[in-house]
């Protein structure tokens, strides 16, 4: 393939916005099956509360592709794909300070409440500092992908969904 068929094929790809969010749909379904089905349940890995943020942003950022991908509407894809580009970005930031804490891992390790726990337990603006300043096993690596942990992954398609989204509204024709 030539790189005059790739540009045709990249411009092809998000002159259909529908599509495009119900890519980044699928995939964050994919993705989430992957992580509960195989990850927790045939591996055994219990996600951290970092983990669970990540997740439901997943999940946000799926649903919210999916409202884009059945809106018929360029208004509704706006509203929808930024309001997923928030979410994606949330869910970078806290993959991304994950990541730091694998890099960087406490001096102290300990298992923290879990995310559950600290929302029951404390107020609001008291649980979610927690949540970020991570416990032990929140700075824990118990799986690899080509040297990439779940957070790096985590991070890399947050990123990707983000610019993809960004690029597909500015695509979009003008009112």
């Amino acid at each position: 393939m030539n790189h005059f068929s790739e540009i045709i094929l990249l411009k092809n790809c998000f002159a259909h916005p529908r599509r495009v969010f119900a890519a980044i749909a699928i995939i964050c379904a994919a993705m989430l099956a992957f992580g509960i089905l195989y990850l927790q349940n045939v591996v055994g890995l219990d996600p951290c509360p970092m983990c669970i943020v990540q997740r439901y942003a997943l999940i946000i950022v799926g649903v919210f592709s999916a409202f884009a991908a059945f809106s018929k509407k360029p208004g509704a894809w706006r509203l929808w794909g930024i309001l997923a580009v928030i979410v994606s970005g949330l869910g970078a930031f806290t993959a991304a300070r994950q990541s730091w804490l694998q890099w960087n891992p406490p001096e102290f390790a300990t298992c923290g409440r879990d995310i559950y726990g600290m929302i029951e337990s404390f107020p609001l603006q008291s649980a979610i500092p927690m949540i970020f300043k991570g416990s032990g096993d929140c700075s824990a690596i118990d799986w690899t992908f080509l040297g990439g942990t779940i957070a790096n992954w985590s991070f890399v398609w947050f990123v990707i969904f983000a610019i993809v989204i960004l690029v597909t509204l500015l695509r979009l024709p003008r009112k």
